[in-house]
């Protein structure tokens, strides 16, 4: 076995119903659910486990349960005797988890930062968002500069002009973010270039320049934010590299609000740097998936319940002994 790394979800990962089981099963994840609930005065754990998923699905709401089911997944995986990872990382709001993970953010101030970051999201300008298959980011990336001339020559504003290839997720698998109208016109370029176009359920242009009034609000409340120099190194979405001190810390959770989501390269470089097992921890699987198209070799784990952590903790145990 090589070098292990623990990855944490992002909005997406959610399902009426997470954390339950481990919850039900895990005295470190029941406390750590409490904790948060008390920390946000608001019952995120019956979100989690009851919805109604038109409740959950709303980003004020999605990504604090997010939050709360990855640290409490992570915590049964500490006192379950999971490995300690040599690095860590998450997916835009997972990488709150992950900086929790490096002992870089306390409990209580990820829930804190999370849940303004959530309010500060949900209230910004109208976007869209549509993820693109089939075309490479090099493409894509002139398609969407394509796309904002266009419009510009039509008389378009400066911001309804605005796309950007907001999430780099894997080489085939990339995602626009802008304005609904800039978002639909590089869509369309993209589908002539010989792409699949999904149009994403979310109403914000997340991880685009449109963004950029609500990441100079956040970075008011991260000055409020005890943050420290990480413990684990943490590769961060912002430029795919890692993060030694608080400094850094805010200055890349700041940008990343208004920046690319750099997933694939941030996998790429944890792999160059000896990493060979991944174990995606939160709701979901969507990022083990994503490492499936990354780099077919890797060993992946993940752990979103009790059978799911039971089965990681053996498969570590024995990739350790090998």
């Amino acid at each position: 076995m090589g070098k292990l790394a623990c990855i944490f979800p992002g909005q997406g990962s959610q399902s009426v119903g997470m954390g339950l089981d481990l919850f039900n099963a895990h005295t470190a994840a029941k406390q750590v659910f409490e904790q948060v609930d008390s920390c946000a005065k608001q019952t995120l754990s019956k979100l989690c486990f009851e919805g109604p998923e038109a409740e959950l699905k709303r980003t004020i709401n999605t990504q604090p349960t997010i939050l709360a089911t990855s640290l409490a997944a992570w915590a049964a995986y500490k006192a379950a005797g999971g490995l300690q990872p040599d690095f860590v990382a998450g997916h835009s709001l997972g990488e709150f988890t992950a900086l929790v993970a490096a002992e870089s953010l306390s409990l209580d101030d990820a829930v804190l930062l999370v849940k303004k970051r959530a309010e500060l999201m949900e209230d910004c300008a109208k976007g869209a968002m549509s993820a693109v298959l089939g075309v490479p980011a090099e493409k894509l990336e002139e398609v969407c500069k394509e796309a904002s001339v266009v419009l510009k020559r039509e008389g378009l504003s400066g911001d309804e002009s605005v796309v950007i290839v907001a999430n780099f997720n894997t080489r085939d698998q990339l995602v626009i973010s802008g304005s609904p109208t800039a978002v639909a016109k590089a869509g369309d370029l993209a589908k002539a270039s010989g792409g699949k176009v999904i149009p994403l359920p979310v109403g914000g242009a997340f991880h685009s320049p449109l963004m950029v009034p609500a990441a100079k609000q956040f970075a008011q409340s991260l000055e409020q934010a005890t943050v420290a120099d990480p413990k684990t190194s943490i590769v961060q979405n912002f430029d795919a590299l890692p993060t030694k001190s608080a400094q850094e810390v805010r200055s890349k959770l700041t940008q990343q609000m208004d920046h690319a989501v750099r997933w694939y390269s941030s996998v790429e470089y944890m792999i160059s740097q000896g990493v060979d097992t991944f174990v995606e921890i939160g709701p979901g699987k969507v990022l083990v998936g994503t490492i499936k198209k990354i780099d077919k070799n890797c060993k992946l784990f993940n752990v979103n319940d009790a059978a799911s952590l039971q089965a990681t903790i053996d498969g570590l145990k024995q990739l350790v002994a090998i």
